[in-house]
């Protein structure tokens, strides 16, 4: 699971409203402008850190990326103590750096996930990484499609119910108005994650309890209490489950109830470390580390998708001829509005990048947000396009991908610490995706029901995050 946005809590106190009142200095300005926060006196722009905790930089922060990258690639932040590097290459280079930036800040992640490979480094990491790694791709991903259809037509095929209610779901005229994130991005990744990690089907509601708690509990919040007891609630579950599939293990299944393979679960109470089986708060931890790469940013990533592609019909109408092109739209999606702020990492030595000095030991949040519209590697970034000739749309890789004017985009991160929910990510918010295309008959956006802009007519921008609410029309067969 990638670390969250580098600005995620000073962005979450501005929501809730009690950010620092001088975030309100900065207006709200047209969609890919810069406020001007004053020039040095060789005209270079200047960038005024409390930006950064302002609704501006929240909607509209692609700008302000842009004057990093152009003038201050490492930019130090003095007010929030910390460097931000948004460069492509320049992340690139430290990301493969394991030596140079090899430690996750402590502290990010272990206090409610447990003991996860998140927070480690070197060999140690490489070993917590290979133990699930094998569980997550290849073959194991094609173990999973049939359940991950089937959850989703299981959804869809309930909004005929939810339609009588007529509250996230109603129809009127051969119409059906749909919310699709609390009628099925919401739930739909933590229900294929609970069946694909063997959990059984009763437990289904208290695994959204365990997700939901913990997933609010991260980075020593206010919520962090009840994520470390949903944590708990988890591995005393977690403890009898594993204790009988060490015995009994439990399988995936076909369409037609053939056994495709183990749960995840299963899976891992069978694997050792050093002649050792793994321990029950082991496999807890590595549940828990599924689950949240598994979970958000699926939800995000379906979100962004349908918003963008539909408010593009040229490209929406192709795509919904020929479901094939639902990876080129993820990709493009995560390139152009990733739910995934960035990483941060501790450098271990004394470096001088681009001029500026940043003494060991300093917090550096590594932006790929940033890197993912860097115009140095893609041309007008700030163009949503899924024919873009210049992203990559293969096969997910932790060495990433650049080669012949392409490149990957930097939502997963590279190297040694790629998201290891990325492709369990990516074949959610596809396949989900895919099997929503068929349900929909000529699916558009319900403008009238979506945020706008500050100009009250343009549909709200994404900025950093994800779309929370998504109000779609369909036709009726």
């Amino acid at each position: 699971m990638t670390q969250a946005c580098p600005f995620a809590q000073t962005l979450e106190r501005t929501a809730r409203g009690d950010a620092d009142r001088s975030a309100a200095e900065f207006p709200l300005m047209p969609v890919g402008q810069a406020c001007d926060m004053g020039r040095a006196a060789d005209g270079t722009p200047l960038i005024d850190p409390r930006v950064f905790d302002s609704a501006e930089f929240f909607r509209n922060p692609y700008p302000y990326y842009r004057i990093m990258r152009d003038h201050y690639p490492v930019f130090r932040d003095k007010l929030h103590n910390c460097y931000y590097v948004t460069r492509y290459d320049d992340i690139t280079r430290c990301y493969f750096d394991d030596e140079g930036f090899n430690t996750i800040p402590k502290g990010s992640s272990s206090g409610v996930l447990g003991n996860t490979q998140l927070e480690l480094s070197g060999i140690e990491h490489k070993r917590r990484r290979n133990l699930y790694g094998q569980h997550l791709v290849g073959q194991s991903l094609e173990a999973r499609i049939p359940i991950i259809e089937r959850l989703a037509d299981s959804m869809i095929s309930a909004w005929d119910d939810l339609a009588a209610e007529g509250t996230i779901v109603c129809d009127q005229g051969g119409v059906r108005t749909v919310e699709i994130g609390r009628a099925f991005a919401n739930e739909f990744p933590i229900s294929v994650v609970c069946g694909v990690l063997g959990f059984p089907e009763e437990a289904r509601g208290q695994f959204y309890y365990w997700y939901n708690s913990m997933m609010s509990g991260l980075g020593g919040s206010e919520t962090q209490k009840m994520g470390l007891e949903a944590r708990q609630d988890l591995e005393d579950y977690v403890q009898g489950m594993v204790e009988e599939r060490r015995v009994r293990p439990t399988y995936l299944y076909d369409r037609d109830g053939k056994a495709v393979g183990k749960d995840v679960i299963s899976k891992l109470c069978e694997t050792k470390i050093d002649g050792d089986y793994l321990s029950t708060e082991e496999i807890t931890s590595n549940i828990a580390l599924v689950v949240g790469g598994g979970g958000e940013t699926t939800r995000g990533a379906i979100m962004n998708m349908w918003y963008l592609l539909l408010q593009h019909g040229d490209q929406s109408g192709r795509v919904l001829a020929d479901e094939r092109l639902w990876d080129m739209v993820f990709h493009e999606t995560l390139r152009h509005s990733t739910p995934i702020g960035g990483q941060p990492r501790h450098n271990s030595f004394d470096i001088v990048m681009h001029g500026q000095r940043v003494p060991a030991g300093s917090l550096m949040n590594m932006v790929d947000v940033s890197a993912n519209h860097d115009e140095r590697i893609f041309k007008d970034p700030e163009r949503f396009d899924v024919f873009r000739p210049d992203l990559y749309t293969g096969k997910l890789l932790r060495s990433g991908f650049a080669s012949q004017g392409r490149h990957s985009h930097m939502a997963f991160g590279v190297g040694p610490h790629l998201c290891p929910g990325a492709w369990i990510a990516h074949q959610e918010a596809t396949i989900g995706s895919r099997v929503l295309s068929r349900r929909m008959k000529n699916p558009r956006i319900r403008v009238d029901r979506m945020p706008k802009d500050v100009d009250g007519i343009s549909l709200a921008p994404v900025g950093l995050g994800s779309v929370r609410e998504l109000w779609l029309d369909y036709d009726l067969a």
